[in-house]
Parts: C-alpha cells; sequence; structure tokens
C-alpha cells in the first residue's frame, strides 16, 4: 500500500445533535474508521455506539441510491433530471393555483445536526415564497429557548460542568452523550446529582436525592420551590434587587404553591421538595438540566420552563461557573433569504412566532393534519420522518396521503418516504462538507467545526446544495443559488466568524472563535427592562399569565377528561423514552446497534404489571383514545407504579405516535402533550 493511499479527514457526527468531533480514517477511497477526535474539546476522544457506528450506517446496503418516482404504486427508478423537471413544474403549477404558501417544508433530526440543510432549506422557501416551515424544534426544545429569550433577553445555556447537576427529566447516558461523560468525572471532585423523574435512571443510584414525579406535573414541583425559596429567604437577595423586574409580584403570586399543594399532584413528598429547595439555593452554580423535551412537551410547557428560569434566577445561577451561562456569539453569514407571510400556527400561537420583533420560522406541527389540503398541499421532507416523529401519527399519515406532491429528501426509505411521489438520495455527512456549530447553544462551549468530506457521494446521492440548486434551476430561480461547490458555500458562511475556512482546515477542522467569561457587567439582559424579567411583560401582552402558573394535563388522573376517559385509560402515559442507540427513528437498521436494543419496550411497575395481568418481555398493547402500539413489557422496580413508559423512533405497529393527539396542545406555543397522558396495557393476543 502506497503512503498517499491512506489518510486521515476530520469530521462533526451528525448522528445526534452534539455533533462530536471525528477523524475519519480513508483507505483507497473508502472510510475503514471512525473514531473521536482527541484534540475536540466536547467529546475529548470518545463516541458513543450511534457515532462508532457511522462506517456500517456510510455504507449500510439499504442506503438510496437513484431518485424514485412512484407509479401506480410501484417505485421506479428515474434521472434526476427528470425528477427536478416533473417536481419544478408540479410546485410552480401549485404555485400559479393556490399560492406559494401552499408549499411546506419539513427538517427532521438531521436539520439540527446540519446547518446546511435548515439554512438552504430556508433559502428555497423564501426564493418559493413560502412561509411554512416545521421542523423537530416545532415540537422540540424552540419552546425553552423562546421562554428564555423572554425572560433574559437571550438563550441562557447549562454548562458541562456544575457542582450540583438537577437532572430534571433528564437522562444524559441515553441522550447527552458528552454531559455523561462530564459528570462521571465531576462526581470524582465532589459534584452533585439530583434526580428528577419516572423513571429511576441509573445514575439516580449515586444521588443525593431521587424524585419520582407524575409525568406532566414538574410546573407544579417548580413552583412549590420557588415557594419555599422565598417564604424561607433562600434566594440571592442581591442579585435579585440588582437583576431581575417583578420579584415583588412574585411574592405574593406563589404563595398558593406550597409543597402540600405540589404533592398532592406530583407524588413528590412536600418535605422532599422543601429539601431540594434548600440543596438548590444553598449550591453556588448549581443548574437544571431539562430532558431534551420533558417539560416542554405537556400541558404547562411555557410556564413550567418559566419557572425553571425563575430558580436559576433567584438562586443568583446565572452567569457563574456551572449555571445558567450566555457564550459569545457565532456569526455566520445569514445565507437565508426574505420569507413573506407567516407559518401556520403564528395566529393561534403568537409567542412562538413573535415577541420584541424577534420572528421564529418555525410553524405549529400540530396543526398541520387540519390544514392539508385546504392550506397545504405540497411537502418537501429533508432528512426527517414526520409520520413517525410528529405527533398523531395516524392523523398525519391520512393528512400526508391526501397531498398532491410529497417530496423526501433521505439516505434511507423511510416510512415517511413509503408516502412519498418522489425519493431523492440524500449524501451522507462524510461526503461533503459541512460545519459543526452548535456545541456553544447546548453547552457553552464556543467552538466551531468543520467537516470535511471523506469520499465521493455514494451512486447518484447529492449533497444538500446540489439537490436545492437543482431545484431551483427546475422552479426558474436557479441563479439564488450562486454557489458552484460545498467548498464555496462552506467558505461563505465562515466569513464572519472571525474564522477562516483555511484557518479551520488547518487546525484540524475546528478552533474557538471567542472566549466565554462570567459575571454581569453594564447592561446584560436585552430585555424591555433590561433585566431578568420574572414578570414578563410579553406573556402578559399575549394574554396569558405573566408569571408562572400551573395547568394540569389534558388527559391525566386528575385533569378535565378524566371523568370521561378514566374508566378505559387508567394509567399515566409518558411517550418518549431514550436510548443511546437510536436517535428518532435513525440506526434501528443498523445491526450492530440493534443487539443492544433489538425491540421497543413499554416500562411498567411490578404491582402495576401484577394488576394487569402482565409478565416481563411479554408481547403487549398500549392503547390510548387515539390508536395503539404493540412492545414488549419491561417489568421493572425502576418505573413509577401507574405509569406507563415508552419509548419514540420506532416505526410500524410500534410507533408512539400512533397513540398522541395533535388537539391536545400546549396553549402557549401549541405543543403537543406528550407527557401526562392516558392509556391502558394489556397483554397482547
Amino acid at each position: 500500500m502506497s503512503e498517499n493511499s491512506k489518510k486521515t479527514v476530520y469530521s462533526a457526527c451528525t448522528l445526534c445533535y452534539h455533533s462530536c468531533g471525528t477523524e475519519v480514517t480513508v483507505e483507497n477511497g473508502r472510510v475503514t474508521a471512525v473514531q473521536g477526535q482527541q484534540s475536540h474539546p466536547l467529546n475529548k476522544g470518545k463516541l458513543c455506539p450511534k457515532g462508532r457506528a457511522t462506517v456500517e450506517h456510510l455504507y449500510h446496503p439499504e442506503r438510496l441510491t437513484h431518485p424514485l418516482k412512484k407509479v401506480n404504486g410501484e417505485w421506479e427508478k428515474i434521472s434526476w433530471e427528470q425528477a427536478f423537471s416533473e417536481i419544478g413544474t408540479k410546485l410552480n403549477g401549485l404555485k400559479e393555483q393556490y399560492g406559494p404558501e401552499t408549499l411546506a417544508f419539513f427538517c427532521g433530526s438531521i436539520g439540527v445536526e446540519n446547518l446546511e440543510i435548515v439554512s438552504l432549506t430556508h433559502r428555497f422557501q423564501g426564493a418559493f415564497g413560502t412561509p411554512n416551515f416545521f421542523s423537530v424544534e416545532s415540537i422540540c426544545f424552540r419552546m425553552r429557548v423562546r421562554t428564555r429569550q423572554m425572560t433574559f433577553g437571550k438563550y441562557v445555556v447549562e454548562e458541562l460542568d456544575s457542582p450540583l447537576y438537577i437532572l430534571w427529566g433528564h437522562n444524559p447516558a441515553a441522550s447527552d452523550f458528552p454531559l455523561a461523560m462530564a459528570i462521571a468525572e465531576n462526581l470524582k471532585k465532589g459534584s452533585k446529582v439530583v434526580v428528577i423523574d419516572p423513571r429511576r435512571i441509573a445514575i439516580a443510584d449515586k444521588a443525593e436525592m431521587y424524585l419520582a414525579i407524575r409525568p406532566g406535573t414538574d410546573g407544579a414541583m417548580a413552583l412549590a420551590m420557588i415557594n419555599v425559596m422565598i417564604n424561607e429567604k433562600l434566594y440571592d437577595a442581591e442579585f435579585v434587587e440588582k437583576w431581575t423586574y417583578g420579584f415583588d409580584k412574585l411574592v405574593p403570586h406563589v404563595q398558593q404553591y406550597t409543597p402540600e399543594w405540589a404533592e398532592a399532584i406530583t407524588s413528590v413528598k412536600a418535605d422532599d421538595i422543601r429539601a431540594l429547595a434548600r440543596l438548590f439555593a444553598g449550591t453556588k452554580g448549581a443548574a437544571i438540566y431539562h430532558g431534551t423535551c420533558t417539560q416542554d412537551q405537556c400541558a404547562n410547557g411555557s410556564q413550567t420552563d418559566r419557572a425553571f428560569a425563575i430558580l436559576q434566577a433567584i438562586s443568583g445561577n446565572i452567569n457563574v461557573p456551572g449555571g445558567w451561562v450566555s457564550g459569545p456569539r457565532l456569526r455566520l453569514t445569514d445565507i437565508t433569504l426574505p420569507i413573506p407571510g407567516t407559518p401556520l400556527g403564528a395566529d393561534e400561537y403568537p409567542l412562538f412566532h413573535q415577541f420584541w420583533g424577534r420572528t421564529s420560522p418555525y410553524g405549529v406541527m400540530n396543526m398541520v393534519p387540519e390544514s392539508i389540503p385546504g392550506k397545504i398541499k405540497a411537502f418537501i421532507v429533508a432528512g426527517g420522518n414526520p409520520l413517525v416523529t410528529m405527533p398523531d401519527s395516524n392523523a398525519l399519515q391520512e393528512a400526508f396521503d391526501r397531498l398532491d406532491l410529497l417530496v423526501v429528501y433521505d439516505q434511507f426509505l423511510t416510512e415517511t418516504a413509503q408516502h412519498a411521489h418522489y425519493v431523492l438520495p440524500s449524501a451522507h455527512h462524510l461526503e461533503g462538507w459541512g460545519l459543526g456549530y452548535n456545541y456553544n447553544v447546548c453547552h457553552n462551549l464556543p467552538y466551531l467545526m468543520l467537516r470535511e468530506p471523506a469520499v465521493e457521494p455514494l451512486a447518484e446521492s447529492k449533497t444538500t446544495l446540489d439537490f436545492y440548486a437543482g431545484l431551483a434551476e427546475a422552479c426558474g430561480f436557479g441563479e439564488l443559488f450562486p454557489w458552484k461547490s460545498d467548498e464555496e458555500l462552506i467558505a461563505h458562511e465562515v466569513e464572519p466568524s472571525g474564522l477562516d475556512f483555511e484557518t479551520l482546515l488547518a487546525s484540524k477542522g475546528g478552533a474557538l472563535f471567542g472566549e466565554k467569561t462570567y459575571g454581569l457587567q453594564g447592561r446584560p439582559f436585552p430585555t424591555p427592562s433590561g433585566k431578568i424579567e420574572i414578570y414578563s411583560h410579553a406573556f402578559e401582552d399575549a394574554g396569558f399569565d405573566p408569571l408562572p402558573t400551573y395547568l394540569e394535563p389534558f388527559k391525566s388522573p386528575q385533569g378535565p377528561r378524566w371523568e370521561e376517559l378514566g374508566s378505559r385509560y387508567p394509567l399515566v402515559l409518558s411517550t418518549g423514552t431514550r436510548t443511546l442507540y437510536y436517535n428518532g427513528t435513525q440506526l434501528h437498521n443498523i445491526e450492530s446497534l440493534k443487539k443492544f436494543e433489538p425491540f421497543p419496550r413499554a416500562e411498567i411497575g411490578p404491582r402495576t404489571a401484577e394488576a394487569f395481568g402482565i409478565a416481563h418481555k411479554d408481547d403487549v398493547i398500549v392503547e390510548t383514545d387515539r390508536g395503539w402500539v404493540k412492545m414488549k413489557a419491561d417489568v421493572n422496580e425502576r418505573t413509577m407504579e401507574g405509569v406507563v413508559l415508552v419509548p419514540h423512533g420506532w416505526e410500524g405497529e410500534a410507533n408512539c405516535n400512533r397513540l398522541t393527539d395533535a388537539q391536545c396542545r400546549e396553549p402557549i406555543m401549541g405543543y403537543p402533550q406528550w407527557k401526562g397522558l392516558l392509556c391502558n396495557i394489556r397483554k397482547a393476543a
């Protein structure tokens, strides 16, 4: 083997949102190994099982290799030229007849990890003239971003290192590999962990406290903690006086939310709530670590996020090491184009779309089924599988089947792709240039990573730029995609960052673009008051409570629909439990990962199992008023009794979104109420 036949390139993994740095070995034009990049400050040479399966994913035999068109219910291979021509003609015809807003876009999880797929989608969206864009952020942590922006004027974020980790519905061992590594190291140095979860996750065995909480009731507990901190004068009075607005209104407001009141709702003992409030308030640098979207996807989501923000603020744990911290801003060239109009849901849920002149591009995904075909007649799905990952799959599938045009751009023939008119093969992240950019958003790490292509795109698969540039040409506005290559696009994007393309490439792909600092000076909170807004005028102006309140899940043992549903569905359901081996619907076809997680598991406690005649590993049916799924029972003492926990991301009969309800929405931002529904469970026939 000659010396030139083997090389190492540096990239960032896109198989989950952390974008860990990787060292990719290429031999004779083929990737032979992928390992963690030793010099990367996030993952420090390590990779989770997903990252270690990259080669298997890249060369998977089921990868799409040619454009496909559905003809009389069967797939036919076609050329890219035919695909672009037919799709462009159809889109222009729909635009002429119904207006540009009849087209909508969806980006999946890959759109969180991959800046280019989102920014190029927005560019095409603006060129076409439609405001309707949806992504996982339409139902995920965008609510958290919005509520923190309304409270602090910007997005402050948890760090990797903290003296006290409050893991509130968050299991880093399953969903946050870098944080799990950091916690393991910091526990050795004296850091403490508290776990609040209906499941006693593994790290709870090392925790100061483990509190089992009824799904969907987190806001009640947070309000009770605020009550304790105020009444016992545990809050940071100096910080509150100098940096917050509305504390005087908060004091009388929270008197109603006692620990005893919260115990009756959450099942967490009042004395434990007091003990946690004291521990949290007494630890400088303590931080609440949300689950990826655990608290957002419930009836009280926005107000729960606000309550968490207020807990951080009144404890003084803002911009201190280990607390919630604002990092330096990464400046990239904005390649999007102006988008006319407002996306679906902007009128019904205005705070999700706009406040203080700040706009968000995301539409409300829960409203899609009722909007097809009246408002939306065509969808382009880029790197996503919404018929499995989005709410109310039964209703959404029926709606998608009414579309005049469904185009899916992906690497595999997903369940969504099977319902499409055209399926177009996407390049892998190791087959094109890109940026790993979201470290600062996740863990306050001001680092920028260049993804260098390791090999050429497989067969006829195309990079995102080639896909959208070709489709733009067919639609008549190809000049709006002027870049001749992915490399040229990336170089253009990084120009304002202070790190040019050559610098990144020479530094093994990555470098710091800024330095994080602690403390507060000047006017650090760009809100109307210039302070942390405990009392939110943004909420008040939109017609919502300006101070956090509690709203019970609609379908719950204490909710408004219990009398209607309780006798048939007596158990509490929470969907979305995660595993380290998969990300949403991705990687379920990887044989090396299937060995560790071969089937979907419905987790229940032993007394619940006995009451419903279920044994461990029985095939079971979990049912709600919207549908049913089939899984295997995982009977274990770590699951809260009376609760059923099911994973997301499995296709077919195991798709948990057959259980969820698009009409069951959080009232402020329209999110699905996935944490705290009602269900039944029985042994499968």
